[in-house]
């Protein structure tokens, strides 16, 4: 399926996240950074997911790259997707974290794809306060409504023992084993369902 298949089969959100793994001794140089976030030595994965949690677009970076460098990078390399979108069909709600600024991600996507605000809107998603969470009885990690798919997702990640930390030396070598992780589910449920 092409992207402007895609583009015109109703899609009207994309969920957002990245997530910090340590390297091990085989990452390249290049590949290496230190996420003071996450206090972690290692790469970035970046993730773009739909409402069932399958990726839409993938990307692996320095783990010092923040996030908004990880979505502009993500986006700019897939902007032919939004290219394609026709103008008459939604806006694409892209969901964020509070680790994202909106602000910041529309001045530098206009600059690759001056009409890419014309099809898409960043949103950030709801953060329940502690007052909130002390509310309902809740602490620590609190699921947010349609965030929690892109977390789920992480977690899928979690599952493939070859992702747990960053085993490949090249971050494209990364994203493929990303990839490939993610096919081999979609595969699987699949042959679950026939």
């Amino acid at each position: 399926m092409g992207a402007s298949e895609m583009c015109q089969s109703g899609t009207t959100l994309i969920i957002i996240d990245s997530q910090a793994v340590k390297n091990t001794c085989n990452a390249s140089v290049d590949s290496k950074g230190f996420c003071f976030y996450k206090a972690t030595n290692g790469i970035k994965r970046h993730l773009a997911v739909d409402t069932l949690g399958f990726p839409f677009f993938t990307l692996c970076t320095p783990a010092n790259l923040s996030d908004d460098g990880g979505l502009i990078e993500l986006l700019t390399q897939n902007i032919d997707y939004f290219r394609s979108k026709p103008m008459n069909i939604p806006k694409i709600t892209i969901l964020l974290d509070h680790g994202y600024h909106p602000d910041t991600l529309k001045q530098t996507l206009e600059k690759v794809y001056p009409q890419i605000m014309r099809k898409i809107k960043f949103e950030l998603s709801a953060k329940p306060s502690k007052a909130e969470k002390t509310a309902t009885g809740k602490t620590g990690f609190v699921p947010v409504r349609a965030r929690w798919v892109v977390e789920r997702s992480n977690a899928w990640m979690e599952r493939c023992k070859s992702l747990v930390k960053n085993f490949e030396r090249t971050l494209s070598h990364a994203t493929t084993q990303l990839n490939l992780c993610f096919v081999r589910l979609m595969l699987k449920r699949l042959a679950a369902a026939s």
